[in-house]
């Protein structure tokens, strides 16, 4: 992990982008996709993150991308501008091994200077990694949707996880 590094992603990166996020699907625990995104399909995604308000990073470990980081608008009116929606997606290779809560740590210290007050994520209930990671970072449960998503004909519930990144 010593040489682990972020830098905002480029166009070049987004096939490692898409692989990463594919890998987590069959998890049936990340993503409601449930079936593989394509490259094209992600273009325009892509191109929403802005290296100044919502960037997206890819994590490398020598050189490697093993991860992604990104911040997505929580809601499209303009009084939720300063909360983001965080998204953290790790290569199988590594997962396990820490490398989340460095993730979520960079997300928290970079967040302020983007201009984001909140940070918010939205992960299924069933997902007991990443609510525990979350939660280990100071994230609080702040909402439940019950039975929103139906996965392989199981229904699931999303749970909210906010982190209110200023004090008052």
């Amino acid at each position: 992990m010593t040489n682990t590094k972020f830098r905002i992603a480029v166009p070049e990166d987004l096939e490692e982008i898409v692989r990463i996020y594919n890998s987590t699907i069959p998890s049936r625990l990340v993503t409601a996709d449930l079936e593989p995104v394509s490259i094209e399909s992600r273009q325009e995604w892509f191109q929403r993150h802005t290296p100044g308000k919502r960037p997206l990073w890819v994590v490398e470990e020598n050189g490697k991308v093993i991860g992604w980081l990104g911040f997505q608008p929580f809601h499209s009116r303009i009084a939720y501008n300063a909360t983001a929606e965080i998204s953290i997606y790790l290569d199988e290779s590594v997962r396990g091994r820490g490398l989340g809560r460095k993730i979520l740590d960079f997300a928290i210290d970079v967040a302020p200077g983007l201009g984001i007050e909140t940070l918010i994520g939205l992960i299924f209930a069933h997902n007991t990694p990443s609510i525990r990671l979350f939660e280990k970072a100071g994230f609080r449960e702040w909402g439940f949707l019950p039975d929103v998503a139906e996965l392989d004909g199981i229904k699931r519930g999303l749970k909210f996880f906010g982190k209110p990144l200023l004090t008052q």
